[in-house]
This record gives C-alpha cells, structure tokens and sequence, in this order.
C-alpha cells in the first residue's frame, strides 16, 4: 500500500514542475527574441543618426554655399544699378543735346498767298479721303490710368504705324517731352526719372499738340502762332508753318491756354482755332501732314463758350462742354465737314464724372479711343460707334 501511495504522491508533483519548465522555456525564447529585435533597432537607429549627421552637414555646406552666392549676386546687381544709372544719366544728357535748331523765319508773303488760298476754300463741302462714316454712339468704357504732373496737360500715342511709346506733355508750357516705351511703364513709374526725355529746339505753348507718323506736330507761340513739324527719328525740325489766321482768340472757352488744337482722324490732320473775326464760334482747317499747308477752312456752328476741348472722327468734329465749376462733360455740338450729319442729328454724348475738365482729348483712330487729361488723371475712354446713316 505503501509504494502505491508513493508512486502516485511522485507523479501529482511531477506535472507542475514539468509545466514550470516549459513556461521557463517559452519565456527565454521571447527575451532572446526581443533583445534581437532590440539590437536590430539599435543598429537601425545608429544608421539613421549616421546619415542625418551627414545629410545635415551637406544641407550646412550648402546653406554656406547659397550665402556666399547671395553675397556675390548682391554685390553684382548694386555693381549693375550703378552702371544703369551712369547710363541713364548719360542717354538723358544725350538726348537733351539737340542739334542746332533752323531758323524759323516767317516769309510775309507766303504767309499772305497761304491766307488768300484758305479763304477761297473756305466752307467749301469737304470731298472725303475715305469711307470711314462712322460717329460716337456712346462712351463704352473709361479707363483711369494715374495721376501725373501738373493739372494741365497732354498725352498720346502715334496712331500711325506699331510704334508702342507714350508721349506726354506736362504742363501748359514747356520745352521738353516725355517719352514712355509702352503704357506698361507708363502705367507703373511714378516719376519721370524712367522716362526718355526730348528737349524740343523751340518751347510749346498749350495742350494742343499731336503725334502723327513718327513726327510730332506742336505749337510755338513767337508773336504769331506756327505750328512746328518735329522728326522724332532725327530730333530735328523738319517743317514749320506761321498759321494763315488772324488774330486768333482761345479755342476753348474753359482753356485759355489753347489757341491752336491739333487733330488726327481717319482723314489725317486737322487743326482747331478761333478768331476775333468770328469770336464766337470755333473754326476748323484740314492740314497737309507733309507740308503744313491749310487744305480747306470752315466757320462752324459750335460755339467756344463753355467748351473744354475738341476732337475729330471720320471728318467731323466733336466739342465737349462743360461749366465752369467743373461739373460732367458732354458732347453738345458736332459739325460734319462732309455734311452727311447734321448738328441736329448728333446723338448728345456724356462722359462718366470724373474730377475736373479736360485740358485736353486726343483721339486714336487707330484705336477708337481718346487719350485725355482731366486735372491731373490720365483717362482712357474707349467709344461705340455706330454708322452715320442709322442716326
């Protein structure tokens, strides 16, 4: 009985010890695995920090490298502004040396065959150059591009040709011109110190100044008024003509300052004035481009009282009124050379409000817009036209 009992008190406390040897077992093989597994991530970890090290010493080097690159473009590019300038300097001083400027003499006599041949054409039916019939339906657009020097003034393009440059005349008297590359610097200088600069042999008087085929037409005032033809290739005088009018009186009622305001359109060159012979109403000639002569004259109903400025389209011109405090302009008298419109038939155009008058309104036919100066604002308008016939 005894042995039983013995054999059977072995074999009950033989299976936990077995057990705890198969547990001892399974944990020493999961320490040995995560110490495996924690050697691989110390390695890893070391390879990691190994190639940051490297990769932030390469990022140092270049930073480094990108600093002294700075410093060398930095110093290039004030070494460049300070060409730049020494050149600008000398292009205005080269531009500002105009040749000797012509004697501009006023012969009497050709003076007088010039009146007595205007006279005989005067308020003869103008025989038009081309079929342009078109007249202002309404004002589509205005663009305000700045505000620029004083608060009389002038600025276009050369509707002629592809030529981009922007002309300005600052003032109501003056001897220089400034010249822009495109509306884009225009639009963005804020001074003239950019812009190319043409010292005119002779001052201008008004604002009634054009740029027409590569050649600017501008008045001079010496006793009696000529108009100047200038080559802005060869910055010389190429033509002048003492103006066949007697005593002549401010176009513009609200522009004292403009005797003579010359026009282009799709016909060519017009020239807008007044007399004290018809003190009352504005006249208006069709002029040579080539050699200044006065083709045709007319005495036009449009009265200079109250007007501000003048334009020509397709032959016939529109006058823009104002009040004398400044209120909105409006087209209120136009007068059709032709004769296929008459004054009454013209549609009464306003432009929008704006700050003042205009000193001046160059119309582009190339564009269909008008170039205008209102106290100081450089002013796009852009016009709908329509057909004469559907008035």
């Amino acid at each position: 009985m005894a042995p039983r009992l013995s054999l059977l008190l072995a074999l009950l406390l033989a299976g936990p010890i077995i057990a705890q040897q198969q547990f001892m077992e399974y944990m020493e093989r999961r320490l040995a695995s995560l110490e495996e597994r924690i050697s691989q991530w110390h390695d890893q970890n070391s390879r990691y920090s190994t190639e940051l090290r490297e990769f932030k010493n390469q990022v140092i080097t270049m930073l480094e490298n990108m600093e002294k690159e700075r410093d060398r473009l930095r110093t290039e590019m004030e070494n460049t502004a300070v060409r730049v300038d020494r050149l600008e300097r000398e292009v205005d001083y080269l531009e500002t040396q105009n040749p000797a400027p012509p004697c501009v003499e006023v012969d009497e006599k050709l003076m007088e065959n010039q009146v007595s041949t205007a006279k005989k054409r005067k308020n003869e039916k103008y025989d038009k150059l081309t079929d342009c019939s078109d007249t202002i339906s309404q004002v589509k657009a205005m663009k305000i591009l700045k505000k620029f020097g004083s608060s009389a003034g002038m600025w276009t393009k050369d509707p002629v040709g592809s030529s981009e440059k922007i002309y300005v005349f600052d003032g109501t008297s003056n001897d220089t011109v400034y010249v822009f590359p495109r509306m884009r610097e225009f639009t963005l200088f804020s001074a003239t110190r950019k812009a190319a600069r043409i010292k005119l042999p002779y001052p201008w008087v008004g604002t009634g100044h054009l740029v027409y085929g590569g050649h600017l037409y501008y008045i001079r005032q010496q006793g009696t008024f000529q108009v100047i033809k200038f080559s802005l290739a060869n910055k010389t005088i190429v033509d002048s003509s003492v103006f066949p009018a007697e005593e002549q009186v401010p176009v513009f009622g609200l522009s004292a300052f403009n005797y003579i305001d010359v026009a282009a359109d799709e016909e060519g060159l017009w020239a807008i004035y007044a007399t004290r012979e018809n003190e009352k109403n504005i006249c208006l000639a069709k002029l040579d481009p080539v050699s200044l002569d006065i083709e045709q004259m007319w005495d036009t109903p449009c009265p200079r009282e109250n007007a501000e400025s003048a334009f020509v389209i397709c032959g016939a011109l529109y006058v823009v009124y104002n009040t004398k405090l400044p209120s909105r302009s409006r087209v209120q008298c136009v007068f059709d050379v032709s004769g296929t419109m008459t004054p009454e038939d013209a549609a009464l155009v306003y432009f929008p409000k704006r700050y003042g008058s205009h000193s001046s309104m160059k119309y582009n036919p190339k564009e269909r817009q008008i170039y205008a100066w209102d106290d100081g604002y450089q002013i796009i308008y852009k016009m709908e036209m329509k057909k004469k016939l559907e008035i």
